[in-house]
């Protein structure tokens, strides 16, 4: 198993040492993609890859997501940027340009239940999450000696309602300014504004679907009592609007009537561990684009 991984791995790196992958958000219009395809054509470029989306081809936004190979990329791609400016003035792009080979840093945040973060190392450690996961953050230790199996730094900061604000003071100072993505793998603690701001569109949370119509405690309960037969998650990144931001993934499951509070939680949790993982996947495959509250995930 651990050979495979690694051959799994060394062919991924081999693969990615050239390529890289652009993200190109703008108003829609004519030439987009006969211009950008010219461009990277032009610069000695080979696309692997390539989709685009439109909201409305008359005053809309367009969205697009182009892999390449480019020989010497690590030398070239300075000169790419560069040129690739004028194209993004003349369109009026949002746009950016990532090396695949660059791994994202993830920094994921747990409380005490594990569902999810067991899930994300599982996948790390199979070869099949393509990002690095730098440390673990957790207010309780539980997770701890699960987490360093795995030669993770584990982070023990405690909160409290007196001493949240502090509490996140002391996780930015262990994040730094590497960390591309927050993982928040059933993290209960509620993230304030000036976290947020820090990494607008790099934090991810997981939570089921019964909201709005179960808020609070024990929704799996409340579920129970009103006899839902659709259970669910939601993967989205975070906003200040308390589990309001755009939503990266979904996915259901029907249950029923003989389906007890221990069964829905135990379905719940699936479900969870599933859509954040790829959630988290496709954040760190570039696949995702966000305009306003929502999302253009390309998968």
């Amino acid at each position: 198993m651990e050979v495979h991984v690694k051959q799994n791995q060394t062919a991924r790196e081999e693969q990615q040492e050239n390529r890289a992958r652009m993200l190109i958000s703008c108003p829609d219009g004519p030439g987009i993609v006969a211009t950008v395809s010219r461009f990277l054509f032009e610069h000695g470029a080979n696309i692997v890859q390539s989709d685009q989306y439109t909201m409305n081809p008359a005053g809309g936004m367009f969205f697009m997501r182009v892999e390449f190979d480019l020989p010497e990329l690590s030398k070239n791609l300075p000169a790419l940027e560069r040129d690739f400016q004028a194209v993004g003035d003349q369109f009026k792009m949002e746009w950016t340009i990532n090396q695949v080979s660059r791994k994202k840093r993830l920094a994921i945040f747990v409380s005490k239940e594990d569902h999810c973060l067991v899930e994300l190392l599982w996948h790390w450690q199979a070869g099949d999450l393509d990002a690095d996961i730098a440390m673990v953050i957790s207010n309780h230790n539980d997770m701890r000696s699960y987490v360093e199996s795995f030669g993770i730094p584990f982070h023990h900061i405690p909160v409290t309602a007196d001493t949240k604000k502090e509490a996140e003071q002391k996780q930015l100072e262990v994040i730094g300014s590497d960390i591309d993505l927050i993982v928040l793998a059933r993290y209960m603690q509620i993230i304030s504004p000036l976290f947020i701001e820090h990494f607008r569109n790099r934090i991810i949370n997981i939570h089921h679907s019964f909201l709005p119509a179960f808020v609070g405690g024990k929704p799996y309960a409340q579920a129970y009592n009103r006899g839902v037969k659709i259970i669910g998650a939601t993967a989205h990144y975070v906003t200040e609007e308390l589990d309001g931001g755009p939503i990266i993934e979904q996915d259901v499951q029907r249950v029923s009537h003989s389906d007890n509070v221990n069964e829905l939680k135990r379905i719940g949790r699936t479900i969870e561990r599933v859509v954040l993982a790829r959630a988290v996947e496709w954040h760190t495959e570039d696949r995702v684009l966000v305009h306003q509250n929502k999302t253009v995930v390309f998968n």
